[in-house]
């Protein structure tokens, strides 16, 4: 691999820890094998922005310092911090409304055919969005008298289920598609920060898992939210996921995805479904 002279990653002027071409392409690697992710040459400022305060914790300077930290295999940890600073973690509460709306709809009545129902987050960051779904049902269980779902929320940064557990957010977390209400009523405000209520912990279990790399969690679910993991996977890669998710979705069971990621000539395993417009279900069902 031919070298050049180290360079900022990014493509504006605004200082940044430098990174030379291999620096790049080590730290691209190693997202790719543990992740499944790849880092477009365009992507490539996100290695400054997200490592920075690895850095600054470490007392280093450049990229490339952090790379020969990594390289020299003495600290068994710094790769899985690596990992954990570069996975996307962007979430929000009730982030695109309307589709919590359809997955209520589409799961009315699982229960009472099928037993209680059981919805996997993959993906979950920081817990925000099974935190949603457990808002969402124990609400709808007030009216309906059914019981809320198991929830299975996973993530392969344990730095961020380690935030999902505790369910504490700031205030410009808790406000960010939460509504004042909500917010009041299913969250304890301790000093500068809100805590969720163990009613809807108790809905939700967090579990590390590496999509790519390992199946699923045990048994079927009702529902799969698999949103905006997908996006940054080969095509190779992609496929294997969604066999994975297709071998834990229940028959009649959907599949949720982000805004802009989709099933249609990625995989012959879902199609779109004919009732609920943007979610998915098994080819067939």
């Amino acid at each position: 691999m031919s070298v050049r002279t180290t360079a900022p990653c990014r493509p504006d002027a605004s200082p940044a820890p430098a990174c030379s071409a291999n620096a790049l392409a080590v730290l691209s690697t190693l997202l790719e094998v543990r992740t499944g992710q790849q880092l477009a040459s365009y992507r490539s400022w996100r290695l400054d922005t997200a490592l920075k305060p690895l850095l600054r914790a470490r007392g280093l300077e450049t990229l490339d310092q952090l790379v020969v930290q990594l390289l020299d295999g003495q600290d068994k940890t710094i790769g899985d911090r690596i990992v954990d600073a570069l996975v996307n973690g962007e979430t929000s509460f009730f982030r695109d409304q309307p589709v919590f709306d359809l997955i209520a709809e589409g799961l009315s009545g699982v229960e009472r055919r099928r037993g209680r129902t059981r919805i996997w987050c993959a993906g979950c960051a920081t817990g925000q969005e099974p935190l949603s779904l457990a808002m969402m049902f124990a609400e709808r269980a007030e009216s309906s008298g059914e019981t809320p779902p198991d929830i299975v929320a996973t993530d392969i940064s344990e730095a961020s289920l380690a935030r999902a557990r505790a369910a504490r957010y700031n205030q410009f977390e808790i406000q960010r598609g939460l509504p004042i209400r909500r917010m009041m009523r299913w969250f304890t405000a301790d000093e500068a920060d809100w805590v969720a209520q163990p009613q809807l912990l108790r809905m939700i279990q967090y579990r590390r898992l590496n999509l790519v790399a390992e199946g699923p969690p045990a048994g079927r679910f009702d529902a799969i939210l698999c949103r905006n993991v997908l996006l940054y996977l080969s095509p190779a890669t992609k496929a294997q996921v969604f066999a994975r998710l297709a071998s834990a979705l229940a028959p009649g069971g959907l599949l949720v995805l982000g805004a802009g990621e989709t099933v249609i000539g990625q995989t012959g395993l879902f199609e779109p479904s004919k009732t609920l417009r943007g979610l998915y279900v098994r080819t067939g069902a």
